[in-house]
């Protein structure tokens, strides 16, 4: 059949070839389950702690215990028909252990109280990870716990813990956000189907916590760019006050060995060298508006990376973007704080 339907009225139209279009027009009912999900979780309050009680944890026969229903309603039937005394003994046990592991499964998430740690900062296109803190009280020990982030389709999403008697332990999940930015942890779930596997019992949790995300380094980014003239005279107050100027640079072949920095070079395995006259005279600053690159992402990933790089060679380096401007500065932090404001930017 051809892309393009013709009417009882001679008026041609454009068909949708694609098999999955016209399944999701003809069924409407995953639309209004994910509708209905969005509504449901929109009324979860955040928090990054979570106390689980009967009124947030909830419980459902899953298909094994759909099968032992239908199994326990044959045997009843065929007792009663048949009046054997046997068969009530073996109903009612099986009725009764199901009864029985029914309540222990839903006692061993109720209880629990779920903490989550702060989301250090990633990197874009990297998995982030999250640790949440389930602490016991009860004196016994709980079995079969799995934490997953809620709307994950991996098979092997799922982390499975015992947490121990009156003590807690720590669980890590990952999800992967998108692009660069700040991203609200999405919705998490916990969930146990200990003893028997025959019911499932589970929560849905919404933590108020925010990851950072960083713009994604560019793979093989330019060198970096040249210096701009210094403004004022702190540059000379501090070659006199130090004795030696702090700034470095790549090593050039026919620098003298005195000027190696053997230290930094050690601990980046990149051979750097002191800037004695040219840093007195310079300072580096990593400009948005001459990073060179197409488009918007393209440049904060060059910057990015640039950023990466002039920590690396220990230099001191600043950074403008519009309407943000970070003094120059060497360090872990100045690093973050050059990072997070590609990030927002």
């Amino acid at each position: 059949m051809s892309a393009v339907e013709r009417s009882a009225f001679g008026v041609e139209r454009q068909r949708d070839p694609s098999p999955n279009a016209q399944r999701s027009t003809l069924n409407p009912v995953p639309h209004i389950r994910q509708r209905f999900r969005q509504w449901w979780q929109a009324r979860l309050p955040l928090a990054d702690t979570l106390a689980l009680t009967q009124h947030n944890v909830y419980i459902l026969p899953t298909r094994a215990g759909f099968m032992l229903g239908a199994t326990l309603l044959v045997l009843l039937v065929g007792s009663i028909n048949y009046q054997l005394n046997l068969g009530y003994l073996l109903t009612f046990l099986l009725a009764g252990s199901a009864a029985v592991g029914m309540y222990v499964c839903h006692a061993t998430l109720r209880g629990l109280t779920l903490n989550l740690m702060p989301p250090p900062p990633q990197f874009a296109g990297a998995s982030a990870t999250l640790s949440v803190v389930l602490g016991n009280t009860r004196k016994t020990v709980r079995h079969g716990i799995g934490l997953a982030v809620l709307d994950a389709t991996q098979a092997d999403r799922w982390s499975w813990t015992d947490v121990p008697a009156q003590g807690s332990c720590t669980v890590q999940v990952a999800f992967q956000p998108g692009h660069r930015g700040l991203h609200r942890v999405p919705p998490l779930t916990a969930e146990t189907r200990f003893p028997l596997g025959t019911f499932r019992v589970w929560t849905v949790w919404r933590p108020a916590a925010q990851v950072l995300v960083y713009p994604q380094p560019e793979a093989h980014p330019p060198p970096l760019p040249p210096g701009e003239p210094r403004s004022g005279g702190s540059a000379m107050a501090r070659v006199q006050s130090s004795g030696e100027f702090e700034g470095v640079r790549g090593y050039r072949r026919g620098d003298p060995l005195k000027l190696v920095v053997w230290k930094k070079a050690a601990k980046s395995d990149e051979l750097v060298s002191r800037d004695t006259m040219q840093a007195q005279r310079m300072e580096l600053w990593l400009d948005f508006a001459q990073a060179g690159a197409a488009d918007r992402e393209a440049r904060l990933a060059r910057l990015a990376a640039w950023v990466l790089q002039a920590d690396r060679l220990g230099q001191d380096y600043g950074l403008r973007l519009p309407g943000t401007q970070v003094r120059p500065g060497a360090g872990e932090a100045h690093k973050h704080r050059c990072l997070e404001a590609l990030a927002l930017c």
